[in-house]
């Protein structure tokens, strides 16, 4: 048995920003149940960091994360970790109220632009002429690195602690003041063990016998086609309609669209459903130009929620040094900087970091124990 200060389940953004945060002060070891880190959500992201996207805790995480990605610390990335991008939301006639509700809320207000319709296809040129009746720009949305965000905080983690894959847990249990985390490449021991298991959180809080916290995930699909060889297209800003119906966006020489479903799953890896992406390409050649006769390349990946849809980052009161760092749903990596430093220093029994409290980060609104969000162990597995 190996003995650590902390052992971290899960590898993806989640896991590997809040060891990473750790491993200065703390022996810290993460365990990966498959080869890959983040293998399942991490690295099939949209990658997008958006200030307005998701609800208020999850903006704040966000904003306060901006300085990190524009400004990483020396030597975490050789290559920059975001780039411009832009939002722009665009609403059909009968849901420009939606869009107004949305873009006037007090902390997205200041963050969006009124696009005149009469500029919305230029500044999106796949855009369908006639399509949307009033849009709004996120001008400061940045696309992200995923790949250089994720290694850097790795390799962090590698050089002052363990990183060990294909390492499932399969027995987890509290014994003379440590959790101990029996796997097939051995046990491993610490008095504080973060639940960021993603998809399988629920799972694991059952294994402890402490019960979930009502994560569950849900599948959402996305493809690339071919880019048409428009003026503008490859600096166009990420495209959605107000109601999520869909989005797309350049990507590397092609276009990604997703149908940005919330499809109900089981934890596992997730594959696209035929049905889905047909929906996708209808919705979308319904909203733009684009005539697509070929599907480059498709995936699917699993977006873990509690009922609220706010991250659970916490100690829970259930058991001693169990920490919950999951339900990011799709926010995880944009909020990961951010996120992590919360999860060290609440791990660490220290105040939530000033920066983060002065944009309004309330540690009782992201706590595993807030109200109606605790599930009992033994009603996790009938989930």
């Amino acid at each position: 048995m190996e003995q650590f200060d902390v052992v971290v389940i899960g590898a993806g953004i989640a896991g590997a920003s809040a060891a990473a945060n750790l491993a200065p002060e703390r022996r810290v070891a993460i365990l990966e149940q498959e080869a890959q880190p983040g293998y399942h959500s991490t690295g099939r992201s949209a990658a997008i960091y958006s200030e307005i996207y998701g609800p208020e805790q999850v903006r704040v995480l966000t904003r306060a994360s901006r300085e990190f990605y524009c400004s990483p610390p020396a030597g975490f990335t050789e290559v920059p970790l975001v780039s411009p991008r832009g939002y722009l939301f665009v609403a059909r006639s009968d849901r420009v109220a939606e869009l107004e509700r949305f873009a006037t809320l007090p902390d997205v207000a200041p963050a969006v632009e009124w696009v005149p319709i009469a500029r919305v296809c230029e500044l999106s040129p796949l855009l369908r002429p006639g399509y949307a009746a009033a849009a709004a720009l996120e001008p400061g949305c940045l696309d992200i690195d995923v790949h250089a965000l994720h290694s850097g905080y790795l390799r962090i983690v590698r050089a002052r602690g363990r990183l060990v894959t294909d390492a499932p847990v399969q027995r987890l249990q509290f014994i003379a003041g440590l959790w101990q985390a029996e796997t097939p490449r051995g046990t491993f021991a610490a008095p504080v063990v973060v639940n960021a298991a993603g998809a399988w959180a629920d799972a694991m809080g059952s294994m402890a016998g402490v019960g979930g916290c009502g994560i569950q995930p849900f599948r959402r699909t996305a493809f690339t086609v071919d880019a048409p060889d428009l003026p503008g297209l490859r600096a166009s800003p990420m495209t959605a309609d107000i109601d999520e119906q869909f989005y797309w966006k350049p990507d590397a020489g092609r276009i990604l669209i997703s149908l940005a479903e919330e499809t109900l799953a089981a934890a596992g890896d997730a594959q696209p459903e035929e049905l889905d992406v047909a929906l996708a390409v209808e919705r979308v050649e319904a909203a733009t130009v684009l005539e697509i006769r070929r599907i480059q390349r498709k995936w699917a990946g699993l977006r873990s929620f509690a009922a609220d849809r706010v991250p659970v980052i916490g100690f829970t009161s259930k058991a001693e040094g169990f920490f919950w760092l999951a339900g990011q749903g799709g926010y995880g990596i944009q909020t990961a900087p951010a996120a992590g430093r919360l999860a060290a220093a609440l791990i660490a029994r220290r105040a939530v970091p000033e920066d983060l409290a002065r944009l309004g980060l309330d540690a009782a609104a992201v706590a595993p124990d807030r109200t109606a969000l605790a599930v009992p162990a033994e009603q996790v597995q009938n989930m």
